[in-house]
Order: structure tokens, then sequence, then C-alpha cells
């Protein structure tokens, strides 16, 4: 599903990753740990191709970063959910708009749009918030908000960077419960954190820690 090749990863004189290889496999919970800075958001986005390797390829499903087109990048990106530490929801559209944003783009129908949208909202539980606007929720709701535009186009994966970090512990716990649930599913997620308690209430997966420039696999 995801497969990185010799990848080497730098910006000027700061090297990120130097040579990595790293495989996701179909219905994975994959964690990404290491502190603030350490490339865990680099890695992420070179699997939804935001940015590309100085050496190396990184492999999505069908999509190879040394061969693929710029045109075909919003084709790969429409097979993934990305769901970022800021929610990044749109203040001006309610919550059912914002989820539908993601089936917009694709050109889907309207009756098409409603049916996913009420299904990913009741997915998070928040079938009840669709006419709301994003400052009448909380952060813990927006997140779900954020959760239900992932899931709306049925991604065989989900990108989740740093989902927590501007959550109580609490609400953090209820997040990656969520996430659970969706794996459970069948989604394949890569989840980057700093929080290893979280990583702890996901039993069977796997983690990799950054270090030296690469990926070393800790459970």
């Amino acid at each position: 599903m995801v497969e990185f090749q010799n990848v080497s990863v730098w910006f000027g004189d700061n090297l990120v990753f130097k040579n990595l290889n790293f495989t996701v496999n179909d219905g994975e919970f994959v964690f990404i740990a290491g502190p603030t800075g350490s490339g865990k958001s680099t890695l992420l986005r070179l699997i939804y191709m935001d940015i590309f390797p100085n050496r190396g390829k990184v492999i999505v499903g069908k999509f190879d970063s040394s061969k693929i087109k710029r045109k075909h990048i919003p084709y790969l990106r429409r097979r993934l959910g990305i769901v970022f530490q800021d929610f990044k929801l749109l203040d001006d559209r309610n919550v059912f708009e914002n989820v539908a944003l993601a089936l917009h783009v694709t050109g889907a129908k309207k009756k098409e749009v409603n049916k996913k949208v009420l299904t990913a909202l009741a997915e998070v539980g928040l079938s009840h918030k669709k006419n709301n606007m994003p400052e009448e929720l909380s952060g813990g709701e927006q997140q779900r908000v954020a959760i239900a535009r992932a899931i709306v186009n049925e991604p065989f994966l989900i990108l989740a960077d740093e989902p927590t970090g501007n959550l109580d512990p609490d609400t953090s716990i209820e997040i990656i419960e969520l996430l659970k649930k969706i794996n459970l599913r069948g989604t394949s997620i890569i989840m980057a954190t700093h929080n290893y308690s979280l990583i702890e209430r996901v039993k069977d997966a796997k983690v990799y820690q950054i270090s030296n420039f690469n990926l070393t696999q800790i459970k």
C-alpha cells in the first residue's frame, strides 16, 4: 500500500531522512513517533506527494513519486484522508458543507453527497451538529468534523498529523478511539504523534521512532 524505497530528503543543509525504507500494509495502524521537528510531517507530506524525495521514491497504491505527473496528484489525494492538528475547517461553511467539500471536488451528484456526508457525520457522532458553524464547536468536535471529511470519500488510507495536538487529554482519547474504530473497518491509518500514552491505547499498532534520519520499529 505504501512503500519508501531508499528515500533521502533534505532542505538546504538540513538532512531529514537518509536511505529510508519503510512499508505499510493494507489494514495496518501505524504510528510515527518523534519530537517536534524530527520529520513526522515531512514523512506524511511525502506520502500525499506535497513534496518529493531528493533520492529514492515513494509508492502509494498505484502512484509512484518518480513517475507521477502533477496533474495526477489530485487523484492520489482523493484516495487518501488527511487529518491535521489545526483541523483546517472553512469558517464560512457549516459542518455539512465542510464535509461535503471533499465530495464536490470529485464531481459527486447531490444525492450521493447527501448520503455520504450524513453517513460520515453519523460515524463520528455529529449528525446533530450538521448545521452548526465551526466556531460553535469545541476543539474535539472540530477534529471529528475533520475526520468525517477525511473518511467521506472512503479512502484506503488515512494520514493523521498530530490530530490530538491541540486537544485536552480526555478529548485526545476520544479521537484515538474513533480512529481505532475506523481502522477496524479496514482503513489503514498512519498517525504522527509525540504522545506515547496514546500509542499505548492501540495494542496491535506498529510503532516507528524517527532517529538518525531514519525509522526504527519499536513495536
